[in-house]
């Protein structure tokens, strides 16, 4: 995989990086990423779980939101500050498969990153629920996911693409219909994981992750409407997110 990032790169995705803590553009021994590892772009896309409110301007307080995709660089950037990582959120709340394709080009391809991350599909069982004139079975909804996925590695054959699980529970209105919930975003989430397997990418399951943590506290600890994550939740999220990534890039195994 060729990961390293040119001079004239960095220098283009400055602006972003300089604003982002613990971003620097060095290349320590010490550091323990490997050569091919240094100055990796991190791209994270999806719905709200993902957009966590990250700022649309460049205050460096809020530019990655307050979630998972927050934890996840700041813990990289600060354990790995020689490796000159540039991280970005392009999340946007209430998206579905659809919405991501229309913006495609400009919010994942014009940034060229390194690592894609994806968590995308519970507004498209939403919009199946509320039988919404632009909903789309699972079918399709696969169909226009591997499009995407096509369209990007065609871009950059050694991208390492990072795909989550859609997920629900129980918690507040999803109560209610929660056969319909349950049953259709697990169809969802198993469609994910049929592309993770095609596309030869990594699989985050976080329902799997979710229901191993009830063990230890409800899950209204975990997620605080039964969809979005908890404080704590967005963290097992992002310590989820390391692990399953870190069979592909070593420098993470230093988490385990």
């Amino acid at each position: 995989m060729n990961n390293k990032i040119s001079r004239r790169r960095f220098i283009a995705t400055g602006l972003v990086a300089s604003v982002v803590p613990g971003i620097t553009f060095a290349g320590s021994k010490s550091s323990g990423v490997s050569e091919k590892e240094k100055g990796l772009v991190f791209l994270f896309q999806g719905d709200s779980i993902t957009d966590g409110n990250w700022g649309r301007d460049l205050d460096g307080n809020h530019f990655l939101g307050h979630g998972y995709v927050f934890a996840i660089a700041a813990r990289l950037g600060a354990d790995f500050p020689q490796a000159g990582f540039t991280f970005h959120n392009r999340g946007i709340s209430g998206h579905k498969v659809s919405d991501l394709e229309k913006r495609w080009d400009k919010d994942t391809l014009a940034l060229k990153p390194d690592v894609l991350s994806i968590l995308v599909g519970i507004n498209d069982v939403n919009a199946v629920f509320r039988e919404n004139p632009d909903a789309c079975d699972v079918d399709v909804f696969e169909e226009k996911y591997r499009s995407l996925l096509r369209i990007t590695k065609e871009a950059n054959p050694n991208i390492l693409l990072v795909l989550g699980a859609p997920f629900i529970y129980p918690v507040g209105v999803y109560k209610e219909h929660w056969d319909f919930w349950s049953k259709e975003t697990s169809i969802w989430a198993n469609a994910v994981e049929k592309l993770a397997n095609e596309f030869d990418a990594v699989f985050v399951d976080y329902p799997a992750m979710f229901e191993k943590a009830t063990k230890l506290a409800p899950i209204e600890h975990w997620t605080w409407d039964g969809c979005h994550p908890s404080v704590p939740g967005h963290e097992l999220m992002a310590r989820e997110w390391i692990k399953q990534v870190s069979a592909r890039l070593k420098f993470l195994k230093k988490y385990k």
